[in-house]
């Protein structure tokens, strides 16, 4: 017979946990999360947040050493909520930081399922809105493009997989003719007719590399493929939900798609930056 996980009395035969020490459990872990998403539009209350989460884990079973990753689940789950309107105001920014610094946490224990980055990013678009250029965004170690005079980046994805619209052409119903044998020596060819091209259009993957966004132009690095667009050379942006694809302003120009992750963030920093 085990004892309950959670309260240390006999749970029952194969048993260890109570059914109502698990569900208390779970209701605190929701309690904590609920108030650091409410400290997220509410400062009030963010100095006292330490204490009333662990106060609640204290009553249900929750360990005091468990505490600060439920707490990152709520900061989660706040910033999530702020996005709702795909918009980060200064005001939840700020709030947002002062979780952060109460706890003391760092980046990495915010940007474990990105949750960080995205609040980056919501900055990064909101001061573009605002007309002002980013300077969110750094790189250590050197870039495989040559930047113009004045022009500074603004992002950088890795890891993009770059895909290049191709047209292939094949033939079909095409014969040559046949040939009857009619005498010892002497053959009769009937006549062939030429095949019709059929045309196939494809998104080819050319290479994976880098993506880099400045306030100018859009450059791609990767494998053996390297090149700068500047934003005045694309006529459109065309949204996807995992990147974006681009349609350059020629008459030979074919669409191009880069697969970064993040459709919804590309697309944006895009299309401000195209406008900036």
């Amino acid at each position: 017979m085990g004892d309950c996980k959670h309260c240390g009395k006999p749970a029952g035969l194969l048993r260890s946990v109570h059914k109502e020490c698990q569900t208390k459990h779970d209701s605190g872990k929701a309690e904590i999360v609920s108030l650091v998403k409410t400290a997220a539009h509410d400062t009030s209350i963010t100095g006292s947040l330490k204490t009333a989460s662990e106060g609640i884990a204290e009553k249900h079973f929750i360990r005091k050493s468990d505490v600060p990753s439920v707490v990152i689940k709520g900061w989660e789950k706040a910033v999530a909520d702020v996005f709702e309107d795909g918009i980060l105001t200064e005001e939840e920014e700020s709030n947002l930081v002062d979780i952060q610094k109460h706890f003391g946490f760092d980046q990495n224990d915010l940007d474990r399922n990105g949750a960080y980055t995205k609040v980056v990013k919501g900055v990064v678009l909101r001061e573009l809105l605002n007309g002002k250029l980013p300077e969110k965004f750094t790189v250590k170690g050197n870039l495989p493009f040559n930047l113009q005079k004045d022009e500074k980046l603004v992002w950088l994805f890795q890891g993009v997989q770059y895909y290049e619209q191709k047209t292939r052409r094949h033939y079909e119903g095409g014969s040559r003719g046949v040939s009857i044998r009619v005498a010892k020596g002497l053959y009769f060819r009937t006549s062939g007719f030429r095949a019709h091209p059929v045309e196939t259009t494809e998104n080819v993957h050319v290479g994976t590399g880098i993506l880099a966004l400045t306030n100018k132009n859009l450059y791609f690095s990767g494998g053996t493929k390297s090149f700068r667009v500047a934003y005045k050379k694309i006529v459109s942006f065309e949204p996807y939900s995992d990147g974006i694809g681009i349609q350059r302003d020629a008459t030979t120009a074919k669409p191009q798609t880069f697969v970064t992750g993040d459709g919804w963030f590309t697309y944006n920093l895009a299309m401000n930056l195209g406008q900036l």
